[in-house]
């Protein structure tokens, strides 16, 4: 009997490690076809000075000079590689909060759901390129904040921050930690940010709250469980995983954003200044940083989730 049930564990664990091979095989595939000769080429470039020729471009050897001028030399790199990396931190939570709070409010029973769900989804497709580059070259939006008077904006902007200042108090007399309460409004300050980024993890969190069963909740509420005690001991462990995915997820949005500081400063270098060798070692140093915080991210949380065998 014993030897039958190792058996059945092997086969089991076999099974396992098949499905889990065909399911990344489509990204391998994908990776060794499209991505891993411009991957090798753009280190190619990253130790090389590139010159365009006639006949195309010409290599020249210059070793690591190109990261040690990236990394000692250049003035705005390592201050912009840090904001980024400090907008990234102040972000990604903002984001992971709403997306879960909007899920949870999503997957309730209520007339015009499948409306409000459509709603919570547009952003991200209103975030598409085109769609972005046409609001932000929206030519009444800039003939208006072009016809717009000083005193007039001078009059918007102090009414903005006395309703700041007031809301601040607010939340400064609630007895809530002054680090708290200076995310909170910085959070408040760049809603429209984070609602534009939280569309795709609402419907992460959406599909996992649809997964969990309403046994678990029946049989907890005849054990006299309250809501709270519902989410914390059912809900939360139960979406845990998709919490990982989704902060992974909106760490690599928020780093390759085409918004993103360091991602307009390779671009420009590449593209206006025409040195591809040193874009090249600004994009691999970016992506050594990116590697790691990812790394250590997935190594802190994942020792905290929970997966239903």
């Amino acid at each position: 009997m014993q030897r039958n049930s190792k058996k059945r564990k092997m086969t089991l664990m076999k099974k396992k490690a098949l499905m889990g091979y065909l399911f990344v095989m489509p990204f391998i595939i994908g990776f060794l076809t499209f991505f891993l000769y411009p991957f090798i080429r753009s280190f190619i470039f990253s130790i090389n000075r590139l010159e365009v020729v006639a006949e195309g471009y010409r290599l020249i050897p210059i070793g690591l000079d190109n990261y040690y001028h990236a990394l000692f030399v250049d003035p705005n790199f390592n201050r912009i590689l840090v904001e980024s990396v400090q907008q990234m931190l102040t972000s990604v939570p903002s984001i992971i909060i709403f997306s879960f709070f909007a899920a949870n409010l999503l997957n309730q029973r209520f007339r015009g759901r499948s409306v409000a769900r459509a709603i919570f989804f547009l952003p991200v497709i209103m975030t598409s390129g085109v769609i972005i580059a046409a609001e932000r070259n929206d030519l009444l939006q800039n003939m208006i904040r072009m016809s717009a008077s000083p005193e007039t904006l001078d009059a918007g902007i102090g009414s903005l921050a006395q309703m700041g200042f007031g809301f601040r108090a607010i939340l400064m007399q609630s007895g809530l930690p002054p680090q708290l309460v200076l995310y909170v409004i910085a959070a408040i300050d760049q809603i429209y940010d984070i609602i534009i980024s939280s569309g795709v993890q609402i419907l992460i969190f959406l599909a996992g709250l649809q997964t969990i069963s309403p046994s678990l909740y029946e049989a907890s509420n005849i054990e006299g469980a309250t809501g709270w005690e519902n989410f914390w001991k059912i809900t939360f462990p139960m979406v845990s995983p998709l919490i990982l995915v989704n902060i992974l997820y909106s760490v690599i949005d928020n780093f390759t954003h085409p918004a993103n500081q360091v991602m307009q400063m390779i671009r420009d270098i590449a593209f206006f200044r025409n040195e591809y060798g040193l874009s090249a070692t600004l994009a691999w140093i970016y992506f050594l940083v990116i590697f790691v915080i990812l790394t250590i991210v997935m190594w802190v949380i994942s020792r905290n989730v929970f997966y239903q065998e």
